[in-house]
């Protein structure tokens, strides 16, 4: 679905570009966008190696395991469908330890990993069961202690100050995060558990059960 909105953007542009006779300026605006990309990954790239580097010592101080275990009972209210010791519960820790410090790169492969598992614990396979779409808002709002990424991109344009939107950022999320909870809890109680699709039936209406042969 996201392919084809970036499809009929691109497309739409081209045609009124070409409506109105320029063209050249889509030609000219690809090169500078793409200059651009370049400038702010090289911009970006020096903060994050240090905010991955940091996170690297604090995982191997501990650190890290520490949060998780502090984030353990308020994931385990935030998903209660979800068995403790399920890999799933690592992949939510880790992710949401990983959103904390405002390193979303880290984040995204932790969150793909979670939804995967979640998948395998979802009884209805073609609807997203209560835990994805938790995860999901969780990660929508996503409250950040150090908003690396931003910091880096202010960094980049030379900003006066870039930390400065630490208090800012962190206000914004956390509002956002208790939001996002409390919309779920609602919906949580007003969605009636996913239960797994029935089995197929046979001619006389009854559910085919496969047998094992006796020999």
């Amino acid at each position: 679905m996201i392919n084809l909105i970036w499809l009929a953007m691109i497309v739409i542009g081209f045609v009124f570009a070409a409506a109105k006779g320029n063209i050249e300026l889509v030609t000219q605006a690809a090169f500078d966008g793409a200059a651009t990309g370049v400038t702010v990954c090289f911009g970006l790239i020096s903060v994050l190696v240090f905010w991955m580097g940091m996170t690297k010592i604090a995982e191997d101080s501990g650190l890290l395991s520490k949060v998780a275990k502090l984030l353990g009972p308020i994931v385990s209210y935030l998903f209660p469908d979800v068995p403790k010791q399920h890999p799933a519960m690592g992949y939510i820790l880790s992710n949401m330890s990983a959103n904390l410090f405002g390193l979303g790169n880290a984040a995204t492969p932790m969150g793909i990993k979670a939804m995967q598992q979640l998948q395998e614990l979802n009884p209805d396979k073609t609807t997203a069961s209560p835990a994805m779409c938790t995860l999901l808002a969780l990660n929508t709002a996503s409250i950040t202690i150090i908003p690396t990424t931003l910091i880096a991109i202010r960094l980049n344009y030379h900003s006066a100050n870039p930390a400065e939107i630490v208090g800012t950022t962190l206000m914004a999320t956390a509002i956002a995060t208790f939001a996002a909870i409390a919309a779920d809890r609602y919906f949580r109680s007003r969605t009636p558990t996913p239960k797994a699709p029935s089995p197929p039936k046979n001619r006389l209406n009854k559910p085919i059960i496969e047998s094992s042969s006796k020999g």
